[in-house]
């Protein structure tokens, strides 16, 4: 059963990826021709929502917003869980009011196509190298002054163990959001990791279903100035964390 379950969950991703790449190549065309433009760089994020509800539309894929609280009034910093590479793509479709961008690892930078997209309209960070870290975190404050809305995932990448148990958050969304005195909204996505599981995890889940999203109550601007860095993170860690806590009861352990 286990076998016929994980040759299941595999095809399944494989869908998922020709249906990834059908669209990348179909409108990576578009896409040079906007991101060859400054002026017309926000319009790519129309782009953006637009192949998202195409991947939830042909994979399948329902999002259910079990808690939605309204939006400031942009920019700010979205933060949130990272369980899944689906947690990137549904992201334009589940808050699509607000261009935003994301700041994230450098070696998606390793991937032909996704280079243009991922460096035409997101900031590459480069861990590994102070200087340009440095240079991303500017970057993303100039981003700020010009509108954009900036998302991040503070765990820094999807947890090898244990998924969707999350791990200790980085600094650098709170710092940012302290910095430049912006609000921060969190998001919980709890069960995308059943839905599309490690491409390389062969017995790993993958199927389609329902994507059930927590849009929590903002942090303000107000309050952002009246805590700590440190304060912030552990606030926005606690209000991500309580909903999968409340379905996984065995983590509190």
């Amino acid at each position: 059963m286990k076998l016929l379950k994980g040759i299941a969950s595999f095809l399944w991703k494989i869908y998922v990826g020709c249906v990834f790449v059908i669209f990348a190549l179909g409108l990576y065309p578009l896409f040079l021709i906007v991101l060859s433009n400054p002026n017309w760089k926000k319009f790519s994020f129309k782009l953006f929502v637009f192949w998202s509800w195409c991947m939830r539309i042909f994979c399948g894929y329902f999002v259910q917003k079990i808690k939605k609280t309204p939006l400031p009034d942009g920019p700010y910093i979205i933060v949130a869980n990272h369980s899944s590479y689906l947690d990137i793509f549904l992201m334009y479709s589940i808050l699509p009011k607000h261009p935003f961008l994301f700041l994230g690892k450098d070696e998606i930078l390793t991937y032909p196509i996704l280079k243009t997209y991922f460096k035409g309209l997101n900031i590459p960070v480069y861990r590994k190298d102070k200087r340009k870290a440095a240079v991303s975190f500017i970057q993303a404050k100039k981003a700020v002054r010009d509108g954009w809305s900036i998302v991040i995932f503070p765990e820094g990448g999807i947890p090898d163990e244990h998924n969707p148990k999350m791990i200790p958050f980085k600094k650098g969304a709170f710092k940012l959001a302290k910095q430049l005195n912006i609000p921060i909204v969190p998001v919980t996505f709890t069960n995308h990791y059943k839905l599309f599981s490690d491409p390389l995890d062969f017995y790993g889940t993958a199927r389609p279903g329902i994507s059930d999203v927590y849009i929590h109550e903002a942090l303000s601007m107000e309050k952002i100035k009246e805590m700590s860095e440190n304060e912030i993170l552990e606030h926005c860690f606690e209000t991500i964390n309580e909903p999968i806590l409340k379905e996984h009861p065995e983590f509190n352990a």
